[in-house]
């Protein structure tokens, strides 16, 4: 066999060994401008980088996708993107891998990530990638003079005629009935936390009952707005930025009483390639990364280093993200925080007031 023949060879089996160490690896999120906004800042160039291919797949959030594969020993999915109060949840019940959080890069300056990344943001199971707000957005065209501004005026229905969008869910609308009847951000889940405060959220939301189109999907408010169905509508904001930025809509978001979360990375318990999901999951936290993601939705980073990296929106360079963010100061004056324990204890017993309600 001549020099040739052997190299050939070698190249053959170094393509092969190449090809066979390469992954599919199955990300979960959300759908629609956050997606893509994943798609373009973490998964294209983890791919060139690394020559695995992400595989993504939508689902509408919760943990029964999750809890079902893994009780069933049957897990497809590598990462998924779920709110705080599921990660919590989650990481109790045994659902996830832990995550070692020294394992995470270090920012630019050399600061660990233990110490970069924001207050409450790195959890046993979880590593948080954006700060993300439920807020209410409403046409400007059709609104005309007749503009709310506040989350009592989302609730009053004879001020401000027309139907009202809510997520089909007790979360973000039980804090948002209260706040729309007169209780401060600060004591919100003191008062959600008795039955007289949970009886107070529903009669509040009795008010909008005949009212209300109920939404699942995070693509589905712009929609609603779009078409005329609702004259205001519940939202994820960054869903309703990339329908101004990205479509033209003539919408704005009210900032009053916005409830802001957190969207982290967990990984199945026995996810089928729980390695490279680390990989990636330590990719996508970079802080480029993650300031790379802002330039697309208006979704705050995690990491303090990112902040100073937010630009301007993707295609429009006049566009200054940092003003979209939910963080910014001129939209967070009356912020409501998510409270996760909160959620985490009580999900269960208020899904089930929430669909008994709903059925009456």
């Amino acid at each position: 066999m001549n020099v040739k023949t052997l190299l050939m060879g070698a190249a053959a089996t170094a393509l092969f060994a190449g090809a066979a160490a390469a992954e599919n690896l199955t990300v979960v999120s959300w759908g629609g401008a956050y997606t893509k906004s994943q798609v373009e800042a973490y998964h294209k160039p983890w791919m060139a980088k690394t020559g695995n291919t992400i595989v993504s797949e939508d689902y509408n959030g919760g943990l029964a996708e999750v809890k079902a594969q893994v009780e069933a020993g049957n897990v497809t999915w590598d990462l998924v993107d779920v709110e705080l109060s599921d990660a919590v949840r989650g990481c109790d019940e045994g659902l996830l891998e832990t995550i070692d959080a020294s394992a995470l890069p270090d920012a630019p300056d050399g600061t660990k990530a233990v110490d970069d990344f924001l207050p409450g943001t790195l959890h046993e199971c979880a590593v948080a990638n954006i700060v993300w707000s439920t807020i209410f957005a409403y046409d400007i065209s059709e609104a005309g003079d007749n503009a709310p501004k506040t989350i009592a005026d989302f609730f009053d229905t004879a001020k401000f005629p027309g139907k009202r969008g809510l997520r089909k869910s007790p979360k973000a609308n039980l804090e948002l009935a209260l706040a729309a009847d007169g209780v401060a951000a600060a004591d919100i889940y003191t008062v959600l936390g008795t039955p007289e405060g949970v009886d107070r959220a529903f009669a509040k939301l009795d008010t909008l009952k005949g009212d209300v189109v109920w939404w699942e999907a995070g693509a589905q408010p712009p929609q609603l707005l779009a078409d005329g169905e609702v004259a205001m509508t519940t939202a994820y904001n960054g869903r309703i930025f990339n329908a101004v930025a990205a479509e033209d809509q003539d919408f704005a978001i009210v900032w009053d009483s916005q409830i802001y979360d957190l969207d982290l990375w967990v990984i199945p318990k026995g996810a089928p390639n729980k390695e490279a999901a680390m990989d990636f999951l330590a990719f996508s936290t970079a802080t480029e990364q993650l300031a790379a993601q802002a330039s697309y939705i208006s979704y705050g980073p995690a990491r303090a280093s990112s902040a100073p990296l937010v630009g301007s929106f993707h295609n429009k360079p006049d566009l200054a993200m940092a003003p979209q963010m939910p963080t910014a100061p001129e939209n967070f004056g009356t912020a409501i925080q998510n409270d996760f324990e909160f959620w985490a204890d009580n999900q269960d017993e208020l899904n089930e007031r929430f669909n008994t309600w709903l059925a009456n």
